[in-house]
C-alpha cells in the first residue's frame, strides 16, 4: 500500500522521483517495491551517484568479466550505465503507459567534458539514446549556454531531455526559451510533438548552503550582527525556487504556449534537485514541503525520501507568499551579497565536482577492469 504522506505528494500535483540508482535495486526487487509503495514515478542518475555504485561492491564484475573485445574506460562505463538505465526505464514502463508519458523516466547524463561544447553535447545526447533505445530515457544535458543550444537542436529531434545544474531563474528563462524554440522547430518539420518530455532541474539547497556562508562570514568580520544574519538564513533557496516557479507559469501560458500545446506539446516542468537539507538546524524536509504544487518534480535521495514518508506534511506552497519570496532575495542583496554571483559560482562548482566524479569513476573502472583481468583501452 503507498506511504500515505507520499501518495498526498503525488496527489498534489508533484512527481516523486528517486535521486539514486545500483544495480541491485534495479534486481531484488527494491525498485518494483518503491514503484508501488512509495508513488515513485521517475529516477535520476549523475557522475556521482554512478561512481558510488560502480566502486562498491561486485555488483558490475560479471559483466566487466564477459565483455569482449577492448574498450576504453569512457566505453565501459557507457555499457555499464545504459544497461542500468534501460533496465530502470523496463521497471518504469508501467508507469509510463498508465501515465500517457508523463512520467516513468529514468535520466542519463552526458560527460562533464562536453558541458561547454554544443556539438559535443548533442553528438553524445544523441549517442546515448540510442543506446538505451527506450522512449522514457531521459538525456540530461547541463544548463550552460551549450547546454541550452543543445537543447533546441535535441528536441527538434525528439529526444527527451533533462536539463540539470539550474541555480539561476535567468538561466531558466534561457532553457525554457530553448525547449520552445525546439519544439517550434520540430512543429516547422511537420514532426509530431506528443512523444517528447522534458524536465528542468533547479538545484535548490546549495543555494542557501553558499548564502549562508556568506552572511556567517559577515558576522565574523562585524558587517552583520548574528540576529539579522539569523533572519535571512535559510529562505533564499525555496524563495530562488519559487520565483522559478513563476516563471514557468508565466511562460506556459498565452498564445505562443497555446499554439504548440494545440499540437499536442508537453509543458517543461521544473524539477526539485538538491533537495536534501544540508544544514542540521533546518528541517529535514524543508525543500520538499516548501516546493509542493501542481506540474513539478521533486527528485529525492533515498534518506529524504524516507523522512519524508515519516513526517513531512503536504500543502500547496510553491505560489504561496510569493511577495515574501522576493523580499527574502532582496534582503540578501542588501546585504552585499549578489544572488547572481551566488548562483554563477554554483554552477561552477557543480560542473567541477560532477568532472572530478566523473575522473574518479573511470579511474576506479581502469582499476577494476584490469583487477578482473579485462586492462582498458586508452583514450575514449
Amino acid at each position: 500500500m503507498p506511504a500515505p504522506r507520499l501518495q498526498a505528494l503525488h496527489d498534489a500535483g508533484q512527481s516523486l522521483w528517486l535521486d539514486y540508482i545500483d544495480r541491485p535495486m534495479l534486481h531484488n526487487g527494491e525498485l518494483a517495491r518503491r514503484i508501488r509503495d512509495d508513488v515513485l514515478t521517475g529516477m535520476t542518475s549523475n557522475p556521482a551517484i554512478f561512481e558510488k555504485a560502480l566502486a562498491q561492491g561486485t555488483a558490475y564484475d560479471a559483466q566487466v568479466s564477459a565483455m569482449t573485445g577492448q574498450r576504453s574506460a569512457w566505453q565501459l562505463f557507457e555499457e555499464l550505465a545504459s544497461t542500468d538505465v534501460r533496465t530502470a526505464c523496463e521497471l518504469f514502463r508501467g508507469v509510463y503507459d498508465a501515465t500517457g508519458r508523463l512520467d516513468g523516466y529514468v535520466s542519463l547524463e552526458v560527460s562533464p567534458n562536453v558541458a561547454n561544447d554544443a556539438d559535443g553535447t548533442i553528438r553524445e545526447a544523441r549517442h546515448l539514446w540510442a543506446l538505451v533505445d527506450r522512449p522514457n530515457v531521459m538525456i540530461k544535458v547541463p544548463g550552460t549556454n551549450a547546454g541550452c543550444t543543445a537543447l533546441r537542436q535535441l528536441v527538434a529531434d525528439g529526444i527527451n531531455v533533462n536539463v540539470t545544474l539550474l541555480f539561476a531563474v535567468n538561466a531558466y528563462a534561457q532553457v525554457v526559451e530553448s525547449y520552445l524554440t525546439g519544439l517550434e522547430a520540430r512543429a516547422a518539420a511537420g514532426a509530431p510533438l506528443g512523444a517528447i518530455a522534458s524536465v528542468a532541474s533547479f538545484f535548490v539547497s546549495r543555494v542557501d548552503t553558499e548564502i549562508d556562508r556568506r552572511l556567517d562570514a559577515q558576522v565574523v568580520s562585524g558587517m552583520l550582527s548574528a540576529d539579522a544574519a539569523s533572519k535571512i538564513k535559510g529562505k533564499a533557496a525555496v524563495a530562488n525556487a519559487k520565483l522559478a516557479y513563476r516563471l514557468f507559469t508565466e511562460r506556459f501560458s498565452g498564445p505562443r504556449w497555446a499554439s504548440l500545446a494545440a499540437r499536442g506539446a508537453r509543458v517543461q516542468r521544473p524539477l526539485w534537485a538538491s533537495t536534501s537539507t544540508k544544514n542540521p538546524s533546518y528541517r529535514d524536509v524543508i525543500y520538499v514541503e516548501e516546493l509542493v504544487g501542481p506540474q513539478t518534480v521533486n527528485t529525492l535521495p533515498p534518506a529524504t525520501l524516507e523522512a519524508f514518508r515519516d513526517h513531512g506534511k503536504v500543502r500547496r506552497t510553491i505560489d504561496a507568499d510569493l511577495a515574501e519570496a522576493e523580499r527574502a532575495l532582496a534582503s540578501v542583496e542588501q546585504c552585499g551579497i549578489s544572488v547572481r554571483d551566488v548562483t554563477d559560482q554554483l554552477l561552477g562548482e557543480g560542473l567541477a565536482a560532477f568532472q572530478t566524479s566523473f575522473d574518479t569513476l573511470l579511474g576506479g573502472l581502469e582499476a577494476k577492469a584490469a583487477e578482473l583481468g579485462r586492462p582498458v583501452a586508452a583514450g575514449r
